[in-house]
């Protein structure tokens, strides 16, 4: 028996999975927590679990490819590619485009060559799902020179998650994929909404960055660019602190000053007033995308609901789908499997 091993890193969480690579049947899994480290020791932290990893897999020659989840490919990587030492020096240079997930990637990709050189490494990129994006979509109402010249462009993220829920809700409709309508939207730390027509992504929320669009867990989303002025000049902070307060203390944190989801959620149960007013910027934000992609779309088939928070707890769809604008729209749940997305990917490479 041969296997695939997934590793899908985050800035908070390591998961692996490994998959019969015949029939891709799921043999064993896990999710290792990734504490805050500072940056200069993310290499160790995450060899470190690589190894732990190994030792709980055991049997480890038999694994022969390893995947990745890689979120950001830039101009670089536009398709599934096989990753090398060679490529490394690359795959560095866009780091700075998706900070809180490609420098863990990354680290993912060099514990598998270090720890096990003789088996090949493939990247699958979150961006690769939305290279079709038409040329009016994806530039921005910038000056020109800014997409010829340095490839400024609305790239869109979580594109694996998206393409195995629309494939799963597809096989749920009974309808053949190039056929089908669908808003899919993926909830979880980050967040995003898909326009997805004839086989493809038409419109995504995220943009050049996993920043853009909706409010999410601790990222602003959508923002007047005359706020980051203001905070600029208010604190007398330089860009990059203004980038990590936009990164990572904003969203339904910044304003519920809770950390966890579920207790934002627990919060508004207690009526605790930030926690209110958190969870319906929240949904309102969501509500005005999928309204926005209606538009787009016309008549779909159905608004899917993936990711961790959007196949969670059923009061946060509940409280997105109230808009009348949705009455008699189907609605699907489709559990997040990321893993088995990239395994599909890899198999016959």
């Amino acid at each position: 028996m041969n296997n695939i091993l997934i590793l899908n890193l985050g800035s908070t969480s390591f998961k692996y999975e490994l998959f019969d690579l015949l029939n891709l049947k799921s043999l064993q899994k896990g999710n290792f927590e990734i504490k805050q480290v500072e940056f200069n020791k993310t290499q160790d932290k995450i060899d470190k679990i690589f190894r732990g990893i190994l030792r709980e897999i055991g049997q480890i020659d038999k694994i022969k490819k390893i995947g990745h989840r890689v979120v950001h490919g830039g101009n670089i990587f536009l398709n599934t590619k096989e990753i090398k030492e060679v490529d490394l020096n690359e795959l560095e240079k866009i780091n700075n485009l998706a900070p809180l997930h490609n420098p863990f990637n990354l680290a993912g990709i060099k514990s598998a060559i270090k720890y096990l050189p003789n088996v090949k490494n493939f990247a699958v990129f979150d961006t690769t799902f939305f290279q079709d994006l038409a040329k009016y979509v994806k530039v921005y109402p910038i000056p020109y020179e800014y997409y010829e010249k340095y490839g400024i462009k609305k790239f869109g993220f979580h594109g694996i998650s998206h393409k195995y829920a629309i494939e799963k809700a597809t096989e749920k409709l009974n309808k053949k994929i190039n056929k089908v309508k669908i808003i899919s939207v993926h909830l979880g730390g980050g967040c995003s909404i898909t326009a997805f027509e004839n086989g493809k992504a038409v419109e995504t929320s995220m943009g050049f960055t996993p920043m853009e669009g909706l409010m999410m867990q601790t990222r602003s989303g959508d923002i007047d660019i005359g706020v980051v002025k203001e905070i600029l000049f208010q604190n007398d902070n330089n860009i990059k602190e203004v980038y990590r307060i936009l990164n990572q203390e904003s969203g339904l944190k910044g304003i519920s000053q809770k950390d966890n989801y579920l207790d934002v959620l627990e919060g508004v149960k207690n009526k605790n007033q930030k926690c209110q007013l958190a969870f319906q910027m929240f949904v309102l934000k969501i509500q005005k995308y999928i309204g926005a992609y209606l538009a787009i779309l016309g008549k779909v088939d159905a608004i899917i609901f993936t990711g961790k928070i959007g196949a969670g707890k059923i009061e946060t769809r509940k409280a997105i789908l109230k808009s009348n604008l949705f009455k008699g729209i189907k609605s699907l749940v489709i559990e997040p499997w990321e893993e088995l997305e990239i395994a599909q990917e890899i198999k016959s490479k």
